[in-house]
């Protein structure tokens, strides 16, 4: 697919920018525009980052700036206290009423605003067959309807595009290799998909500039593939014994396929497992590095990538 692109938006907003809003930050600053940041804590941004000290939770108090362009990187977290909501509600922590808050900010809605959620809002199909853009959602547990929600509400506020990235790995997102040197078990029946850090930034910032990016995105590599797989070509590469299954075997997880990415980006940096986990490991010469928290741009590196 022939792609048309525009110019770098001179101004965008990123809002929640952790880890990956500041690369994707980095990046259109090089370009020449101008970056606004977003966060609680704003501490340690990047200097030509114009930061921003807000809190979503609560109503801002101050217009923010007027941009051209958003991409919103907010995490939902745990359930909260209070009355069990009914069916399809989801546990709204604040993640609602944060995406609510930032919309009456706004001076204006910018042209173009991402809103990257997960490929956990598909969790609930069961089943081998590759998943597209076209299939339904089907959230399985209360964080997944929120973050369903969100989808709808940013696209409802904002006419946000929909970025769903699988399990992130890449630098400091480095949980698997922790479990193969810790003889963790985990389970080998699982199908997987992920997503290098490095092509993410590359997906946010081809939104960003795309004529007629899609409404909706799965960002996946080509290589989906059962954990026991993956494990097993990370212990070869480490040179250390994979980890030991768990019992009983549980085929759970979904395919995604990921044509409609590769329709974007042409190509991928990381295009398979191999070729991203080879070049982490290498990278880090077999050091155990990165902490497994939950990153501030709401990518839980802890999940099975």
């Amino acid at each position: 697919m022939t792609t048309s692109w525009r110019d770098i938006p001179e101004r965008t907003l990123l809002v929640g920018c952790g880890a990956l809003g500041t690369r994707l930050g980095q990046r259109l600053a090089a370009d020449g525009g101008q970056v606004f940041a977003l966060r609680r804590q704003p501490a340690g941004l990047p200097a030509p980052f114009t930061a921003l000290a807000v809190d979503l939770h609560e109503p801002v108090r101050a217009e923010l700036p007027a941009v051209d362009a958003m991409v919103i990187t907010l995490p939902p977290g745990g359930p909260v206290s209070g009355p069990t909501p009914g069916p399809g509600q989801g546990h709204d922590d604040g993640y609602l009423a944060a995406l609510r808050n930032l919309a009456a900010a706004l001076p204006h809605v910018p042209d173009r605003v991402v809103l990257v959620s997960s490929t956990r809002v598909l969790g609930g199909h069961t089943g081998g067959r590759p998943l597209t853009e076209r299939d339904e959602p089907a959230p399985a547990g209360p964080r997944a309807e929120v973050l369903l929600e969100g989808e709808r509400l940013a696209a409802d506020l904002l006419g946000a595009h929909i970025l769903r990235p699988a399990g992130i790995y890449g630098p400091g997102r480095e949980m698997l290799l922790r479990k193969v040197r810790q003889s963790t078990p985990v389970q080998y029946a699982r199908r997987t998909n992920r997503i290098h850090e490095d092509d993410l930034v590359r997906t946010l910032h081809a939104l960003l500039l795309a004529e007629q990016p899609p409404g909706l995105l799965h960002a996946v590599d080509q290589s989906p593939a059962p954990l026991g797989e993956v494990v097993t070509f990370i212990a070869e590469r480490l040179g250390m014994s994979p980890p030991p299954p768990l019992e009983p075997e549980e085929a759970t997880g979904t395919v995604l396929d990921g044509t409609l990415l590769l329709d974007l980006l042409d190509t991928l940096v990381h295009p398979t497992y191999q070729d991203g986990y080879g070049r982490l490991i290498e990278a880090r010469g077999g050091a155990d590095e990165g902490t497994g928290a939950l990153r501030q741009d709401g990518t839980d590196s802890s999940r099975q990538n």
